[in-house]
């Protein structure tokens, strides 16, 4: 049995412990978290109980579980993640590692030290889909890639959600944009091509969410706001439209620790969230594109953008013998020989490809649990120095678009 603390009881906290949970050789032992509803709810669902209100209190103690969940807020990774390698808890940290190359250097360096196993949740990389898409590339389908082309449509309630109103809307609060959301694009893209990323450039900005495109007559609050019901950013219509249609997990969990009508509508009149999308404090970009070089001469651009539906990502690879064109759900192979195109449908194994980045959040939970029993290593998908890697070529690029050059990545 895989015994396992988690750390951080919010939103992926709680994910984690209850994939945990579904797997008959794993169980939650122990949780760390201050907020006391967060805590006492996982603790009770889990029948947990070494309860802690603190990381450090969870460190103090005899070790207690094989491995620990970090999933505390960006900035807030490193503390718990060397202190617990150091007592030889195995670790899953959650992406990104650190807000800074330094820290990720740092993190990386304790776990290695420690001889513990280690992966981030860089999840994409244990999707059904990506397994599918991995292997066609490995296996030659379309010869020698060349190039890339991916898209990563963050959804326009989405965006507002988490990166104007929510808690990933400030680059000195949690991280920029490219690092918080999109490493894990970056991540899978290494995965994909399979060499390092040598060289970026980026460009990109903050264009919309800002004082100066307030609409004429909007307020503060969108329960306030006479421009509210045409604003497609309407906290009301998003949320309170979520809770009257029966949904009550996330997003509209974020809101309210017991989801009804009336709490919900309380935390717009009082909370964040109901904040006017052009009145926020938020400074991260609403769109950025990246440019990359890797080993060998494969070139690959990125495109994060806000202003999509809430989608999954759009992926096009272009090889010397043929094309392929992803979806996250059907993959087109197109022969340049045969000039015929396959139409592959990803096996979703009972996949709720609305929920847990499309069982990825399921499989790297399963394999790391895997690895944590068996002692085995490649059960995880990118180890350390990867991990790191990627990461780096993130800092790159950000460097990239607030200086307008070329950057190198350096390991």
């Amino acid at each position: 049995m895989v015994r396992y603390a988690i750390v951080g009881a919010g939103q992926r906290g709680a994910g984690y412990a209850e994939l945990i949970g579904e797997l008959p050789g794993a169980q939650v032992v122990a949780v760390a978290e201050p907020r006391a509803h967060q805590r006492e709810r996982l603790a009770r669902r889990h029948g947990v109980t070494h309860v802690f209100s603190s990381w450090e209190e969870l460190a103090a103690a005899p070790r207690l579980a094989d491995a620990a969940v970090v999933s505390t807020q960006d900035a807030e990774h490193i503390g718990p993640a060397v202190a617990l390698a150091r007592k030889g808890y195995h670790l899953l940290v959650e992406k990104p590692l650190a807000p800074t190359p330094e820290e990720c250097a740092a993190l990386v360096g304790a776990v290695t030290e420690a001889g513990v196993l280690f992966a981030v949740c860089h999840v994409m990389r244990y999707r059904p889909y990506t397994r599918l898409v991995k292997q066609l590339v490995d296996d030659g389908r379309i010869g020698e890639v060349v190039s890339v082309q991916h898209l990563e449509p963050v959804g326009h309630w989405h965006y507002a959600h988490s990166y104007v109103r929510g808690n990933w809307r400030r680059t000195d609060e949690a991280s920029f944009m490219l690092l918080a959301k999109s490493g894990h694009d970056i991540d899978w893209l290494r995965h994909i091509v399979g060499r390092p990323i040598e060289r970026v450039s980026s460009f990109g900005s903050l264009r919309h969410f800002t004082a100066e495109n307030a609409p004429a007559g909007s307020a503060d609050r969108c329960l306030d706001c006479g421009v509210e019901p045409v604003c497609p950013y309407s906290a009301p219509r998003l949320y309170l439209g979520m809770v009257r249609g029966g949904r009550t997990g996330w997003p509209v969990s974020v809101l309210a620790d017991e989801v009804t009508e009336a709490s919900v509508t309380r935390a717009l009149r009082e909370g964040p969230y109901g904040r006017c999308v052009y009145r926020c404090d938020n400074d991260v970009v609403d769109h950025q594109v990246v440019a990359m070089e890797f080993a060998g001469g494969t070139t690959a651009t990125f495109t994060m953008t806000a202003f999509t539906p809430h989608t999954d990502r759009r992926t096009q690879i272009f090889g010397t013998r043929g094309f392929l064109d992803g979806d996250g759900i059907r993959v087109r192979l197109h022969d340049f020989v045969t000039e015929t195109t396959e139409v592959l449908t990803v096996p979703n194994e009972g996949v709720d490809t609305d929920a847990g980045h499309a069982g990825g959040d399921a499989g790297l939970v399963a394999a790391f649990t895997t690895a944590v029993a068996t002692g085995d290593a490649t059960h995880i998908l990118s180890g350390p120095a990867e991990s790191l890697e990627s990461h780096l070529a993130v800092f790159a690029a950000e460097r990239a678009r607030l200086t307008g050059t070329v950057e190198r990545v350096h390991g």
